[in-house]
């Protein structure tokens, strides 16, 4: 039996934000429709100081000695190299093997002896920057091929900021003049997850009514809002909110009561994306981790 609760937690600017919890007594058996069928995906807000979502990637990824290709290209230099500062943050977190991959050109993208080491990968990571600089270098390309086929063999895709905007379907803040635009020059994003536009640094840059736009043009869109520190771990139709501050779901035929246009779900709540249904574990739940192979089978 299913039942429902709302929790006002706060009021940012003058208006209420609530958590709108759906509580589950089991988790269903679904068909995977919206993440990808194989392998997992993590999606951080930005400003990822929580060392512990990095090690969840790493875990996802086969451990400390897995092979993680890092894609800086969202940073928008033109050259980067196995000395870039940036990897540091995964060595930190554990992660051994980590090697930088990055191009301006989508023809060079297109080259075997480029996206070969995605094929002999076991995660890829998307850094921050502006996204639609992915999206011209990798979109439609052999590069976004090999991508998939990481995810098809178990393998896990993540990224911060920018580069957890990519991995949906519709490209939100995608326009080469500014960040401020949410319905861009570039609107086509990655599609590891489908139907889905997603935003990041959601509280902390009181950007938490800007996804309404994009979810009012395109109704049929799940938006997804990552504040900053925080992250989703998504396992086929399902994902977990993992960190230390929110997650604002906008779902167009899913609106509260109260006429609110979005909800905030917290660290540990789950949420299925394919019936758009939030959930609470109990401490009796399986836990959410396909690498410990138990995963959402409602046993």
């Amino acid at each position: 039996m299913k039942t429902s609760t709302r929790y006002p937690i706060n009021c940012l600017h003058g208006t209420c934000l609530f958590l709108f919890i759906l509580f589950f007594t089991g988790v269903p058996t679904h068909a995977q429709d919206i993440g990808p069928k194989q392998g997992t995906l993590l999606l951080g807000g930005g400003n990822l100081q929580d060392t512990a979502i990095f090690k969840r990637f790493i875990e996802h990824a086969g451990g400390p000695d897995a092979q993680i290709v890092v894609i800086p290209t969202a940073g928008g230099q033109t050259t980067y190299d196995q000395y870039w500062q940036g990897l540091n943050v995964l060595r930190r977190a554990g992660a051994q093997n980590v090697t930088v991959l990055h191009t301006i050109d989508p023809d060079e993208a297109n080259q075997p002896a480029f996206y070969e080491v995605i094929d002999n990968a076991d995660g890829v990571w998307f850094s921050g920057g502006r996204q639609w600089r992915l999206a011209d270098s990798y979109l439609n390309t052999e590069t976004h091929k090999a991508l998939w086929r990481l995810l098809d063999r178990g393998g896990i895709i993540g990224g911060s900021s920018a580069g957890a905007t990519i991995q949906g379907s519709y490209l939100a803040r995608g326009d080469t003049k500014t960040n401020t635009i949410m319905m861009g020059d570039h609107e086509e994003g990655l599609a590891f997850l489908k139907d889905t536009a997603v935003d990041q640094h959601l509280l902390q840059r009181n950007r938490q009514f800007d996804l309404i736009e994009i979810i009012e043009a395109h109704p049929e869109l799940l938006g997804i809002g990552l504040d900053e520190n925080t992250a989703i771990v998504v396992i086929g139709d399902q994902f977990q909110v993992i960190g230390q501050s929110y997650v604002a779901i906008y779902d167009h035929n899913r609106m509260l009561d109260s006429g609110g246009l979005f909800y905030l779900l917290r660290p540990g709540d789950l949420f299925n994306l394919k019936t758009r249904e939030a959930s609470r574990p109990t401490r009796s739940s399986q836990p959410f981790d396909r690498v410990q192979e138990k995963a959402w089978d409602g046993r």
